[in-house]
């Protein structure tokens, strides 16, 4: 097999390089397999098949376990067939045994991204629009086309976008942004310009004063904005923990 094919036979030598680094530009599915084994001759057929058909997309390396005891070791395989789809570097989903066709073909799709997944990631305004006509519930598009609405000074669009958020902490912030916008919050101007710039502590600092200052309804809105940014920002960053505390403080 060609080096470029989307099915390929991978050993000891070249797994890190064919699979772990390769894994980091598209997923890379790797079937540990052997000559003896049955189960595994069934299985081959539908895996290349379904590797075939999104070819540039998702690699598939085939593994033989006894050609490859180390790698077999590594993985801890202990039966085969056995199937691991790897993303950046890691192991992103597995199974075991031969399953049928139409399981392996929704084992692939799960790993390339959809029509709808790639329009989204485009992010002009045309792709998105057309996104959500391929898939109505795509929330990354919601969110992303909600977001350029808000810019526009389009609350109304945003918020039919965004609400109900459905436990979409992101969308949930947006939403709350557009009720705040249509209340003709002025005050809260540049706070967002701030967040639009990428200019979170910034932002945040500007919504804890306004927080502060406020009461009822609208400082469970500014919550929520708060939330939703935290959200974006991942719970890890520095900023999320120190204005999480900072916003439970408030709230007590």
């Amino acid at each position: 097999m060609s080096p470029d094919a989307p099915v390929f036979d991978v050993g000891e030598a070249d797994f890190e390089l064919r699979v772990v680094e390769r894994s980091r530009q598209l997923p890379v599915v790797v079937d540990f397999w052997a000559e003896w084994c049955a189960p595994c001759k069934a299985l081959s057929p539908a895996l290349e098949r379904a590797a075939a058909e999104r070819a540039g997309k998702v690699e598939l390396a085939k593994v033989d376990t006894d050609a490859n005891p180390a790698l077999a070791a590594r993985y801890r395989i202990q039966g085969i067939p056995s199937v691991k789809a790897f993303r950046d570097g890691q192991i992103l989903s597995e199974f075991t045994g031969a399953l049928p066709p139409p399981q392996v073909e929704r084992f692939f799709d799960t790993l390339v991204p959809s029509e709808a997944d790639e329009l989204a990631a485009r992010g002009d305004e045309d792709a998105l629009r057309r996104a959500l006509e391929l898939d109505p519930r795509h929330a990354e598009a919601k969110r992303a086309l909600a977001r350029l609405m808000l810019d526009r000074g389009e609350p109304e669009e945003a918020l039919r976008l965004v609400e109900p958020a459905g436990g979409d902490f992101a969308a949930d912030g947006l939403a709350a942004r557009a009720r705040l916008m249509l209340e003709d919050s002025d005050d809260l101007a540049e706070a967002f310009a701030a967040w639009d710039d990428g200019d979170h502590g910034r932002a945040l600092e500007l919504l804890q004063g306004a927080l502060a200052a406020g009461d009822g309804e609208r400082r469970d809105l500014l919550r929520r904005v708060m939330v939703g940014i935290f959200t974006e920002l991942g719970t890890d960053d520095p900023l999320v923990r120190q204005h999480r505390r900072r916003l439970a403080a408030a709230l007590n």
